[in-house]
């Protein structure tokens, strides 16, 4: 799907219970937000939402398709109406316009995917086996997914194709309409690869270089291959604050990357970076960008918190933020777009 089609898919959030209402449902139901994640979790697994969307739905024969229980798949399924994920006339279930386009495996923008990764255990486990660890601490206790060579970004990189592409997409649109393509790229924590490899789509004559721990290039390399980019695609195993990638590169790419780590030591390596740029080079990051009131939007004010959960230092930055930060290693301007309808945007270091 593309990014213009997804964008008629509006991203909507929970309405906020009203501030003068007193009640304890909201902290009700922030006490079994497990729930939801379960659920999901177990819909996914059992690809429930495709049964649906592909004639099944009553819960005997939902059951019978997806090897569950007619008890089990009726609750679970009921929990999804309830929640928003499908709809109930009588006994029959149907898919929402945002099930139908996100959570049935046939759909080109299917996303289920994401729960392999965002719904983890080792995610899980960090977020909720010692929150108030984490929060007296100002950060994960110990490296938390920040280990060099972590597995858990193995698995992200093959998880998370479906959330980044459009996003990916986008972005490669917008370089290839620059005056001046550029030639020279480096990916840095390319993960997946997406982001060069939709840049070195877009732009025919670009070399793309991708920095990344050696387990997850492995996923990146068969992406860049599965693309027809392989010849133009080389990589760079380590970290990027050690690795030497060279000069000259016309773009550098920081796919949501930097809100992992302290101030410091962003500007740190973003000094890096903007030595490594030819003249007139660019560098764009992708970020979650709370407003300056740091609770809105929802999730980029929010993922404030899954930052202190599972790294040491990392925050969900503002633009004020990434523009202190930016001064610091050197640059002179920062621009931060939103890139609707994902919830993240692009922020511009010149």
């Amino acid at each position: 799907m593309s990014a213009a089609t997804l964008a008629a898919v509006p991203i909507t959030h929970p309405e906020p219970h009203p501030v003068g209402e007193v009640s304890p449902a909201p902290f009700i139901d922030a006490v079994l937000g497990f729930q939801k994640t379960a659920s999901i979790r177990a819909a996914i697994e059992l690809d429930l939402f495709t049964t649906i969307a592909a004639g099944a739905s009553q819960a005997q024969a939902i059951a019978i398709r997806t090897g569950a229980s007619e008890r089990g798949v009726r609750i679970l399924c009921d929990y999804l109406a309830v929640v928003g994920f499908l709809t109930k006339s009588g006994q029959a279930y149907s898919l929402t316009p945002s099930s139908q386009v996100f959570l049935d495996r046939r759909s080109p923008a299917y996303m289920g995917s994401i729960v392999t990764f965002l719904a983890g255990p080792e995610n899980i486990g960090l977020v909720l086996d010692d929150p108030a660890a984490y929060v007296r601490n100002g950060g994960s206790v110990g490296l938390a997914n920040m280990a060099p060579d972590n597995p858990i970004w193995v698995k992200f990189a093959e998880a998370m194709i479906p959330f980044v592409a459009p996003t990916a997409e986008g972005i490669a649109a917008q370089v290839a309409a620059w005056p001046r393509r550029p030639a020279k790229i480096l990916d840095i924590a390319a993960g997946h690869g997406l982001f060069g490899i939709a840049v070195a789509k877009a732009v025919p004559q670009a070399e793309i270089v991708s920095v990344d721990w050696d387990n997850v290039l492995s996923v990146a390399r068969r992406n860049a291959e599965a693309a027809g980019v392989a010849k133009r695609y080389q990589t760079l195993a380590g970290s990027a604050f050690e690795v030497d990638w060279g000069t000259g590169y016309d773009l550098v790419l920081l796919p949501n990357f930097l809100h992992h780590f302290d101030r410091e030591t962003c500007a740190g390596l973003l000094r890096k970076v903007r030595l490594s740029l030819a003249p007139g080079g660019r560098t764009l990051a992708v970020e979650f960008v709370p407003n300056p009131d740091r609770v809105s939007p929802p999730m980029p004010a929010m993922f404030a918190g899954l930052m202190l959960a599972t790294t040491p230092k990392g925050d969900a930055y503002t633009e004020e933020d990434f523009a202190a930060i930016a001064r610091a290693a050197g640059f002179e301007r920062t621009t931060v777009t939103p890139l609707p309808p994902s919830p993240q945007s692009l922020v511009a270091f010149e």
